[in-house]
This record gives C-alpha cells, sequence and structure tokens, in this order.
C-alpha cells in the first residue's frame, strides 16, 4: 500500500463511490506516473481520510476507506515570521512532512516580506504536495498573513516563543515536563510555538508574547537561520509526543 500513489481530492469531486478527476489530476496521474485504466492510487481529502481507488480513465472508483494513522498525537500551530525570498516555501514543505498542523505567518517588526495572493496559494499547494509525500492524512492549513500582535490570541495551555538570545530553558525540557506532569492528555492536545524572522523578535515582541501566556524558550546554544529554527522546533515537538 505503501508504494501507491496519494492524490489529494476535493469533497465536490465525490460521486457516490466514484471520482471525478480534475484535468490536473488526470495528466498527473495518466501522463506523469503513467498509470493506466485498472490501476490503483490512494485518494485522500486531506482532512483524515483515505481510501483505494482504481483509475477509470476520467473518474476513480472508490474500492475501501482505509484507516491510517500518521498524524501527530498534538495538533501543532506554527507562527512563523515571514523569511525574505522563498525561504517560506522551504518551511511549509518541511514542517508539512514533520506534522505542523497549522500555518500562521505573521508580519513582525523585522519582517521583509510582502506576500500577495498568488504567494499564498502557492504555499497550500505545496503543502498538499508535501502532505501527499509523506503519507499524511491531513493537509496543514496556511492562514493569510496577519500582524505579530494579532497572532498572540491563539488558544492553547501549551504556547511558547523561541528566542536565541537570553536566559531561556530549552523547548525540549519544557515539552518534556510539560508532558510529565500532565496526566490527562486530552488536556494537551494544542501547541501553539512562535518563530522569529532574519534578525530575530524584538524585545517588545518578546515582551508581548510572554504577557499573553507565551513562554519564552530556546532551540540550543547556536543561532538558527530563520527557516531552520521552525523545522528544529517541530522536531523536537515530533521527539517529545511522538513516541
Amino acid at each position: 500500500m505503501a508504494q501507491l500513489q496519494r492524490v489529494t481530492i476535493a469533497s465536490f469531486q465525490f460521486h457516490d463511490q466514484h471520482i471525478t478527476l480534475t484535468t490536473e489530476q488526470q495528466h498527473y496521474l495518466c501522463r506523469v506516473l503513467r498509470l493506466q485504466s485498472g490501476d490503483r492510487f490512494i485518494a485522500m481529502d486531506g482532512m483524515g481520510k483515505w481510501w483505494l481507488a482504481q483509475l477509470a480513465d476520467t473518474e476513480a472508483k472508490i474500492l475501501q476507506s482505509l484507516t491510517v494513522q500518521t498524524e501527530l498525537p498534538v495538533a501543532v500551530t506554527l507562527i512563523i515570521a515571514l523569511p525574505k525570498g522563498n525561504g517560506f516555501d522551504e518551511v511549509v514543505r518541511c514542517c508539512t512532512e514533520l506534522g505542523v498542523t497549522c500555518f500562521a505567518p505573521v508580519v513582525s517588526d523585522r519582517t521583509l516580506l510582502n506576500p500577495s495572493p498568488q504567494k499564498l496559494e502557492r504555499w497550500r499547494r505545496i503543502a498538499k504536495e508535501a502532505a501527499e509525500q509523506s503519507e499524511r492524512t491531513t493537509v496543514p492549513t496556511i492562514l493569510e498573513p496577519v500582524s505579530f500582535t494579532s497572532s498572540l490570541s491563539f488558544v492553547s495551555n501549551q504556547k511558547y516563543i523561541c528566542e536565541a538570545r537570553g536566559d531561556y530553558p530549552h523547548l525540549l525540557s519544557c515539552l518534556q515536563n510539560q508532558k510529565d506532569g500532565t496526566s490527562d492528555l486530552s488536556s494537551q492536545k494544542t501547541i501553539v510555538i512562535a518563530t522569529g524572522p532574519e534578525g530575530g523578535w524584538t524585545d517588545t515582541e518578546v515582551e508581548s508574547a510572554i504577557r499573553a501566556g507565551f513562554q519564552a524558550v530556546c532551540l540550543g546554544r547556536r543561532i538558527l537561520r530563520c527557516v531552520t529554527a521552525p523545522i528544529v522546533a517541530l522536531s523536537l515537538i515530533a521527539a517529545a509526543h511522538e513516541f
């Protein structure tokens, strides 16, 4: 089953036990992957459901539903100050593979990028492709960019802001302490974590986050690039919660 190609299907494409394929999906399955009528692939709705499907020209027949467990046991919202250039492309791709649930891009005091609507659509396409590649059942949500102050309203009993400068505890130790000290796992279902831009967060931003209930943490003794920090943070969350 792992060798079968995965394709994300929108809800309006499902009709009874059949899937109407878009022109783009037909091209991908038949021309790029060279599947033929009767070949099988995995259809996923991006919201947690998988089906084994069989190609039949311009549509596909649903053969059976599939049960898979590839998601992290916690939902992770990543607040990230937008990096310059195409850096966010890399963040979306890698953090989707690592299990992020929601991307919340923000414009901070030191943010240089002013993204266009076309950028947002590109990021969502990258997230869909990365979710298919990494065998996830859920495609992460990518919110429209907002100000950093607006993003501080996310509700969670675990909220962290990553800061390279200052004497702050390591994120991994905070995650382990929180996990060990909580017997009710249902209260640990959401983690919100914020990583900064080139040059880091300003002191005012860190102070605002702390007042909003965030705990300031570090990711180690070295200074990480703004596109590396979120990947490290997601890796630590997976290490603390997945096994």
